[in-house]
C-alpha cells in the first residue's frame, strides 16, 4: 500500500527514502583516495626533484599562452557536446544543441566535486534521460561518447608511436601503445559480430541491446570518431601552447607523440583528473625528448590547472539549467520538448 502511494506521488512524494550509510561511505572513500593518491604522487615528485625550481618554472608561464590553451580546451568541450548529440541521435534521442551543451557542462562541473569515477557522466545522462523519457538510451549515448573518446586516444597514441617517434622512445613504451591501439581497432571492427551475440546473452544482460545500433553500423560512428581525433590532437596543441608560454623550444611533433601516451596513463581512474599520473608520465616521456624534468612537471601542473579552470565554467550551466524533475513536471519548459 505504501509503496503504491510512493509510486503515484512520484518526485513530489514526502516520504523520505533514506539509503543506508554504507551506500554513501564507499563513494566518498574512493573519492578521497583518488585525491590523496594524486596529491601524494605530486608531493613526492616535488620533494624528490626540489620544488623551488619547479615553482620558478611555473612563474615563467606567459599568461597569454595559458589563456589560449584554456580557450582551446574549452572549445574542445563544446565540440564534444556536439559529438554527444550525434551519438544520441543514432538512438533516437534528439534535441537542440543548446540542450546537449548545457547538460554536457553540467557533467563537466559535476566531475570536479561529486565522488565516484563517473559522477559527471551519470549526471548528464540523467538530465538527458529525464528530459526525453529515454533513460537507457541516454546512458548508452554517454557510454558511447566516452568510449569513442578513448578509442581515438588509443589510435592516435599508436599512430604517433609508429610514425612520429622522433624522440626515440624505447619499445617498452611504444610497443604496448601500439598493441593497445590495434586491440581497440579490432574491437571497433568486430562490433557487428558482437551485436549478433547479444540475443544469446542471459536475459539480465540483454539490456545492452540498447547500444546495438552502435555495434551494428560502425560506419555511422565515423563523424563522431573524426571529432574525437580532432579533440585529441587539440589537447596536444594545448600543451604545446603551454610549453611555448614557458619559453621551451620543443617541437609540436614531440607533444603529438607524448601527450596521447601520457593521456592513456592519466585516463586510469586512480587519481582526480589524472593528477600525479600525468606529471609522472611527462617526466619520463618528455624527458626522453630532451625536456628538463622541472619543465616537464611544471607542464603537467599547468595543464591540470587549465582543465580545472575550464571545468569551473560549467558552474554557469549547473546553476542555470533546470533539474530533470522540474523539466519533466513543468508544462512550460525552457527547452521545447521534441515530438516523439
Amino acid at each position: 500500500m505504501h509503496s503504491s502511494r510512493r509510486k503515484e506521488a512520484g518526485s513530489f512524494s514526502t516520504e523520505p527514502s533514506v539509503p543506508t550509510p554504507t551506500k554513501h561511505r564507499h563513494p566518498y572513500r574512493a573519492f578521497a583516495i583518488r585525491i590523496g593518491l594524486g596529491l601524494a604522487v605530486v608531493t613526492a615528485l616535488l620533494w624528490h626533484y626540489d620544488a623551488r625550481p619547479i615553482f620558478r618554472t611555473l612563474g615563467r608561464e606567459n599568461p597569454g599562452w595559458f589563456a589560449a590553451a584554456a580557450a582551446l580546451f574549452l572549445a574542445g568541450q563544446v565540440m564534444s557536446s556536439y559529438r554527444w548529440q550525434l551519438l544520441a541521435a543514432i538512438l533516437g534521442v534528439t534535441g537542440p544543441f543548446q540542450e546537449f551543451l548545457a547538460y554536457y557542462f553540467v557533467g563537466v562541473f559535476t566531475n570536479l566535486f561529486v565522488p565516484g569515477l563517473v559522477g559527471g557522466d551519470a549526471a548528464r545522462a540523467i538530465y538527458l534521460g529525464k528530459r526525453h523519457g529515454k533513460m537507457s538510451e541516454a546512458f548508452a549515448s554517454v557510454i558511447a561518447d566516452r568510449g569513442l573518446g578513448l578509442l581515438a586516444l588509443f589510435w592516435l597514441a599508436a599512430t604517433a608511436a609508429i610514425f612520429l617517434n622522433y624522440a626515440h622512445l624505447p619499445s617498452s613504451i611504444t610497443g604496448p601503445t601500439v598493441v593497445v591501439g590495434l586491440v581497440a581497432l579490432a574491437g571497433f571492427l568486430g562490433g557487428p559480430l558482437v551485436a549478433r551475440l547479444i540475443p544469446m546473452l542471459p536475459v539480465r544482460l540483454r539490456v545492452v541491446a540498447v547500444a546495438a545500433p552502435y555495434l551494428e553500423h560502425p560506419v555511422r560512428l565515423l563523424p563522431a570518431i573524426g571529432l574525437s581525433l580532432v579533440l585529441q590532437i587539440s589537447l596536444a596543441v594545448c600543451q604545446y601552447m603551454l610549453a611555448l608560454g614557458l619559453g621551451l623550444s620543443a617541437p609540436l611533433t614531440l607533444f603529438l607523440l607524448c601527450v596521447p601516451i601520457a593521456n592513456v596513463v592519466a585516463s586510469l581512474p586512480l587519481t582526480l583528473n589524472g593528477l600525479g599520473l600525468r606529471e609522472s608520465a611527462y617526466l619520463v616521456l618528455l624527458g626522453m625528448g630532451g625536456v628538463a624534468r622541472d619543465d616537464a612537471i611544471a607542464l603537467g601542473l599547468l595543464w591540470f590547472g587549465a582543465t580545472m579552470l575550464v571545468g569551473l565554467t560549467g558552474a554557469v550551466a549547473f546553476v542555470t539549467t533546470p533539474t530533470p524533475t522540474l523539466i519533466a513536471s513543468s508544462r512550460e519548459s525552457l527547452i521545447p520538448m521534441p515530438r516523439q
